[in-house]
């Protein structure tokens, strides 16, 4: 018996210099009826690589995740959307379930378990697993925020559940992980100065030892052994950075009225 019909699904990537990871994450595509990169001046044979294997690239200067991440959206030949970083992959589980659901649709949002591997290791719980992120919707009835960083699918509906795993991969070491985390703090420092938010002493105390104690306690973190203690210890960290960097931001203006 033939498959049901389904809707057409575009599959959406935002990347710059992602050809070291990008590989696997287009053939974990090969279920789409098309994949859509929109590119930041790549300058590592990214849009070579992505050419290659049938992605159609759309240039387009740096806007910030949320508003480079919608514009990708809008770029899409049709409206059922799949959001993709360039270093995550779809589990066949994963694209076998997005197939049933695009066939019979019980919501215009899907949510699914996000699986992120830290310093060689699968993490299972905490922060690194499930990480229920909505990544499959209809354009018509979702949209990404113009969030700078931390960016997020806008929608008002109860999305449904798709069953595996999107697999999140970055291959980056320890240094080249900090240094990341260390740029998305400044740029969410900045996103909070402008948005008019302050902070004090109890962010600074308060935010990384919730953070703590929600994923490494009570998602049961210490399960995933040293690499799940050093995932949220930089989690914490980046926390308390946050606001660290927002109350430098706020005594600078201050210091210049």
């Amino acid at each position: 018996m033939s498959p049901a019909p389904r809707a057409p699904l575009s599959a959406v990537l935002i990347t710059r210099n992602a050809a070291a990871v990008l590989e696997p994450c287009l053939d974990s595509l090969a279920f789409a009826d098309e994949v859509v990169i929109v590119d930041s001046s790549s300058s590592d044979g990214t849009v070579e690589l992505a050419s290659r294997k049938g992605a159609r690239v759309v240039p387009k200067e740096w806007l910030g995740f949320g508003r480079q991440k919608q514009f990708a959206v809008e770029q899409a030949s049709h409206d059922w959307v799949l959001c993709l970083d360039a270093d995550e992959r779809v589990s066949p589980r994963l694209a076998q379930s997005i197939e049933q659901a695009l066939a019979a649709p019980v919501s215009p949002v899907y949510r699914m378990a996000r699986r992120n591997r830290f310093l060689g290791r699968w993490l299972a719980h905490g922060e690194g697993y499930p990480d229920w992120s909505p990544r499959l919707f209809n354009r018509l009835n979702a949209r990404w925020s113009e969030d700078l960083v931390h960016e997020k699918v806008l929608y008002a509906v109860t999305p449904g559940t798709l069953r595996g795993d999107l697999m999140h991969d970055s291959f980056d070491d320890l240094s080249t992980y900090l240094d990341r985390q260390n740029r998305y703090t400044t740029l969410a420092a900045r996103q909070a100065y402008e948005l008019g938010r302050s902070a004090g002493l109890l962010h600074l105390v308060l935010s990384p030892m919730v953070r703590f104690l929600k994923f490494y306690i009570l998602r049961l973190g210490f399960l995933d052994g040293v690499p799940g203690l050093l995932h949220i210890s930089i989690g914490c960290m980046n926390s308390y950075l946050k606001y660290a960097k927002l109350i430098e931001l706020r005594k600078a203006e201050a210091e210049e009225k």
